[in-house]
């Protein structure tokens, strides 16, 4: 595995339990340490979006 690819998962998996706390508990943690959409939440936001997108792509690899 890819550093690149290790770093989308991550993020992929800081993603889903930023929702998590969403649905769960109407909690916001991405919001709740950088700001409800600052500059630097939206960026996160972001690169989670980005790193989904770029995890579809296992799904199709053949290693």
């Amino acid at each position: 595995m890819k550093i690149v690819d290790k770093i989308a998962l991550v993020l992929v998996i800081i993603g889903a339990i930023n929702w998590g706390l969403i649905g769960l508990f109407r909690f916001d943690l991405v919001a709740a340490i950088f700001g409800e959409m600052s500059v630097i939440s939206r960026i996160v936001y972001s690169l989670v979006g980005v790193s989904g997108l770029w995890t579809i792509k296992g799904l199709f690899d053949r290693e």
